[in-house]
Parts: C-alpha cells; sequence; structure tokens
C-alpha cells in the first residue's frame, strides 16, 4: 500500500514549501491558516516555546531633527510549524495572520 503524502498548498505567495509534511492546523502549507497583510524578514532569537519562535527585526529610524538615523529592533511572537524546523539565528521570513493567541498574529513561512 502506498503511504499518502499531503501536498502543500498555495499561500499566495511566492516561497519555497517546507520538504516535510505535518498534521498542524495552524500551518499555512499542511494546515487550513490563511496568510494575509505585512510579510517581514528578521532572525529567530528564541525557540524555546512550543511550536513558536520569536523574531527580532532591526531597522533605522530618521530622526528628522538632527538629520540622523538611528537603530531600532522590534520582536515579534510567530508560530513555526512542525515542518519548519527553524533553530536560533535562521534568517526567516514571517507572514501576518489571523490572532492564533494573545501574543501571536505571524506565521514562519520560508527559512532564508
Amino acid at each position: 500500500m502506498a503511504e499518502k503524502t499531503k501536498q502543500a498548498r498555495n499561500i499566495g505567495i511566492n516561497v519555497q514549501p517546507p520538504k516535510n509534511t505535518c498534521t498542524d492546523q495552524n500551518c499555512p502549507f499542511h494546515g487550513r491558516l490563511s496568510v494575509r497583510g505585512q510579510i517581514i524578514t528578521g532572525v529567530v532569537s528564541s525557540n524555546k516555546m512550543t511550536n513558536s519562535i520569536i523574531v527580532k527585526r532591526e531597522y533605522t529610524h530618521h530622526i528628522q531633527k538632527y538629520e540622523r538615523y538611528e537603530k531600532r529592533t522590534s520582536y515579534y511572537s510567530a508560530h513555526c510549524s512542525p515542518c519548519m524546523e527553524l533553530s536560533v539565528g535562521d534568517k526567516v521570513r514571517i507572514a501576518e495572520c489571523r490572532p492564533i493567541s494573545k501574543t501571536i498574529s505571524f506565521v514562519a513561512i520560508e527559512k532564508l
């Protein structure tokens, strides 16, 4: 008997789907979660939570009075499906989705 492998569905964004499969309902490729809105690139700073990661994004902000730029940092909580296999230091792309929990409104869609 042939084992059924679940195909990764098209999420509407030009990204490579993960090679592994999972049974997570909150996976954009193998579950029912749809993505919309912002797409952010950052670095994984923590993966200690179950199926969740913290993504660190550094950017520059212009201060008009001094005509200079300052470096700022934002942290985003994102859902990470088991098929993604992300670790600390990986560069990732996350996309906005419906709120999954109190702090998580993003989901990891690609490992860069």
